[in-house]
């Protein structure tokens, strides 16, 4: 009977364990992409400021790099959902 408790209580801190890691690791991957989208942007708004000729050529490199740090968002997701389900 005492077992069962302890399991069941166990269990419990389990479940909430892996709810508190799947929250930090998706809140942390956003918080890093934010901040390396904010640095894209504003190094393309300088960069633009010192030479607006070049505005064409930089702008495929900012969307590619845009992708690039949101799809880090996007493998923290997957990642902390499979981690939450398969663990």
């Amino acid at each position: 009977m005492v077992h069962a408790l302890l399991f069941a209580a166990g269990d419990a801190t389990t479940k909430a364990g892996k709810a508190i890691a799947l929250a930090l690791g998706i809140g942390l991957g956003s918080l890093g992409a934010g901040v390396g989208i904010g640095n894209i942007f504003g190094s393309m708004i300088q960069a633009v400021a010192r030479q607006p000729e070049l505005r064409g050529e930089l702008q495929g490199i900012q969307w590619l790099g845009f992708a690039l740090t949101e799809a880090v968002v996007f493998y923290g997701l997957i990642g902390g959902l499979l981690a939450y389900v398969l663990v």
